[in-house]
């Protein structure tokens, strides 16, 4: 099995397992954590899967990705921080 392969499985079984944190965290705060790992964790994937088939448009995709994801990450931390939303 190549490294990049591995590499590919263990990332998606970490995100599984953050995912799982999103829905069960007990505060807000642990769920914007884990989602903000997830998200990580998916950037990293969609590289390893650029670099697996050679193909750059991965990447362009993994740029859009961590862009959106930053500036949702501070949506729902200006949202959480409004007061709307109870621990």
């Amino acid at each position: 099995m190549d490294p990049i392969r591995l590499l590919i499985i263990v990332f998606t079984a970490a995100t599984a397992i953050s995912m799982i944190r999103v829905v069960i965290g007990p505060t807000v705060a642990d769920r914007m954590v884990a989602l903000t790992v997830a998200s990580s964790q998916v950037l990293a994937l969609l590289v390893l899967i650029a670099l697996r088939e050679r193909l750059t448009f991965y990447l362009d995709v993994a740029l859009v990705y961590d862009i959106f994801g930053f500036i949702g990450v501070l949506a729902i931390t200006r949202y959480v921080s409004s007061g709307k939303v109870s621990s």
